[in-house]
């Protein structure tokens, strides 16, 4: 987005205000994609459910777990096929049950043209609140066979540089001492360590893994900081052991505190369950410095880049985040990673039953691929013909 595109976009949000109107009802697309005359033909959507296995427990501020429901999505129109997919932590607030019954009502059929990107994200809007990982399941696997009938990748089609892919972060949730070294172990071929805290054991954590790596360390806090003054102490502490940002530290209603940890903080401090859908993003401005985009929180990848772009123009920097996810919404999310100052795409990595290759890290950095859509392709066969 241009500048005197951005200066537009705030007067349509001045009259939005005034007429009552969401943000993301005026947006205009970002980036128009011409049609492709092709014989008559339909849409058709395909789920179903599928566990992906954590390979350790995964313990954050909140909660742990082993699994993490998904629902696998597929667009077929004219020979070719959509893959997307609709992750489901318990914290979304969406399960198997619901995105099975949102999904049951989306009709693609009455839609004779799947380029009509924004026609057809309107009308997933429109037919329930909510429900934005089952909404993105349909984005994604639009935006693949898109990518597919045009022979291109969407990087490519957003006409973004592969060469600016940032290092992505491994993972490393709240555990023991001994698991931690572990894990960061498992982690050697990345540059970055992404590190849950929030427990209790902050400290604990960053000095057993500076006990083993000096990697670049960014903290994920997930809410569970209750006090601002501690939380300055520890940005402080934490920018001494290098680290380099702080993710969500206190809950997303302490706006005021937030905003004065941002103020004050050494180090960064990055909106995640603050920040969902692009009606979010304006207000980040002042509270925090720099917003965590998640497919799964936003929508899909059509908000997503819309996300990006603004947040940018914000004077924002941009994280691109992600679930415990297969390969799939992994690589779709990969497509905007030039976009992004940071990445965290890891959720692939972290299961045992990935069905789908995509998106590859060599040298601790994102790699994309040239397949065309999201860039993916199938391990295991999961829609029967």
């Amino acid at each position: 987005m241009k500048k005197r595109e951005f200066l537009k976009y705030c007067s349509l949000l001045a009259g939005a205000m005034i007429s009552g109107k969401s943000i993301a009802a005026i947006a205009e697309p970002v980036k128009t994609i011409t049609p492709m005359k092709r014989k008559s033909t339909t849409m058709k959507l395909r789920f179903i459910p599928y566990e992906l296995k954590l390979k350790h427990v995964f313990t954050l501020a909140t909660s742990s777990r082993t699994t993490t429901p998904v629902v696998l999505t597929e667009i077929e129109y004219d020979g070719k096929k959509g893959f997307g997919e609709a992750s489901m932590p318990p914290y979304l607030g969406e399960s198997y049950d619901t995105a099975t019954k949102f999904l049951s009502q989306v009709n693609l059929e009455q839609f004779k043209d799947p380029f009509l990107i924004e026609d057809i994200v309107a009308y997933l809007d429109g037919i329930q609140p909510g429900n934005y990982a089952a909404k993105a399941s349909v984005d994604i696997a639009l935006h693949d066979l898109v990518g597919k009938l045009i022979g291109k990748p969407w990087f490519r089609l957003w006409g973004l540089d592969p060469g600016k892919t940032p290092f992505t972060s491994f993972t490393i949730g709240i555990d023991t001492p001994e698991v931690v070294r572990q894990k960061v172990a498992e982690a050697e071929p990345y540059k970055i360590l992404k590190v849950k805290l929030g427990l209790g054991n902050d400290r604990e954590m960053i000095e057993t893994i500076r006990s083993v790596s000096d990697k670049p360390i960014c903290v994920d806090v997930n809410q569970g900081w209750k006090d601002r003054n501690y939380a300055l102490e520890m940005a402080n502490w934490l920018k001494e052991n290098n680290v380099a940002f702080l993710e969500q530290p206190m809950p997303k209603t302490m706006i005021d505190d937030i905003a004065w940890l941002t103020e004050n903080s050494p180090i960064p401090v990055v909106a995640d369950e603050a920040l969902q859908t692009i009606d979010d993003l304006l207000p980040m401005k002042g509270v925090y410095s720099a917003i965590n985009i998640k497919l799964m929180k936003c929508g899909g990848m059509n908000a997503a880049y819309k996300m990006a772009t603004l947040a940018r123009e914000m004077g924002m920097k941009v994280m691109i985040g992600c679930m415990t996810e297969t390969s799939c919404a992994i690589s779709a999310a990969a497509q905007l990673s030039p976009l992004a100052h940071w990445a965290d795409l890891d959720g692939n990595l972290l299961i045992s039953n990935d069905c789908y290759e995509g998106v590859t890290v060599i040298d601790g950095r994102i790699t994309l691929n040239e397949r065309p859509g999201i860039g993916i392709t199938e391990k295991i066969k999961m829609f029967r013909d």
